[in-house]
């Protein structure tokens, strides 16, 4: 496989990704929380876009992957600034955002922060507000009171090791929360959600499409799948959604 490159940001750090060159809109994928961009859908993805001539984009958030730091230093505006980052250095003219689960959350702040630039948006299990409400908001008063005076707490994963809750990771959602206020999406919007996904429940997606503004907005269900969403049919859905949107941009 080949290596990848390098971005240096603004904040001092340094985010490793992989561009393919072809065809605007290009598509950028943004991951999951504690996931790479050597996983199963973006690489399903930026073979799509070569066999296709598409422009595309993955990447690594700092502490996650090849890129710089540990993934106990970041937070949800950490990410947020690499995304921006590389946005600004790696991409030219209008974009087609696909995010998974935590880079769902990221997806819809890149969106709000910058839509015209979109024309298109791709979520797969998106988990926006989910430090608060799939976390502060399940903890109990003992994980609760861990995270506020000893800074952290450490939760089971099915993925791996532990998962280190920080009271900065906390703190830094509350303040990049996209269910609370106005969430205005103008571009055509595909959402893709397993109803036996077991981290990110479907009432998060009902939410969110109850919640977002737009024209454009479409919410698919597919039953039985799970927060991986990477099974053969589950990954043709994820190509099928972001040909529609690309096909709605440049109708």
């Amino acid at each position: 496989m080949a290596e990848p490159q390098y971005l240096d940001t603004p904040q001092g750090r340094r985010i490793a990704y992989h561009r393919t060159e072809g065809a605007g809109p290009m598509v950028v994928f943004l991951g999951g929380l504690r996931s790479d961009m050597d996983g199963t859908k973006a690489l399903h993805l930026e073979a799509w876009a070569r066999e296709t001539g598409r422009a595309f984009l993955r990447f690594d958030y700092s502490g996650h992957g090849q890129s710089s730091g540990t993934f106990e230093e970041g937070a949800i505006g950490d990410w947020a600034e690499d995304a921006g980052a590389v946005l600004a250095s790696l991409t030219r003219g209008p974009l087609v955002l696909v995010g998974s689960s935590m880079g769902g959350w990221q997806a819809l702040l890149a969106a709000r922060a910058q839509p015209d630039r979109l024309s298109g948006l791709v979520t797969i299990a998106a988990a926006p507000d989910f430090t608060e409400d799939g976390m502060w908001g399940t903890f109990t008063e003992a994980q609760k009171r861990e995270v506020t005076e000893a800074g952290r707490t450490a939760l089971p994963s099915d993925y791996g090791a532990p998962m280190l809750v920080t009271r900065r990771l906390i703190e830094d959602g509350r303040r990049h929360l996209v269910l609370r206020t106005r969430l205005s999406l103008p571009m055509p919007v595909r959402m893709l959600q397993g109803t036996d996904d077991a981290d990110v429940d479907m009432s998060v997606a009902l939410r969110l499409l109850a919640h977002a503004e737009g024209p454009d907005i479409r919410l698919t269900l597919v039953k039985g799948a799970d927060h991986r969403f990477s099974t053969p049919c589950c990954l043709a859905m994820i190509v099928a959604a972001v040909e529609e949107v690309l096909g709605e941009a440049m109708a």
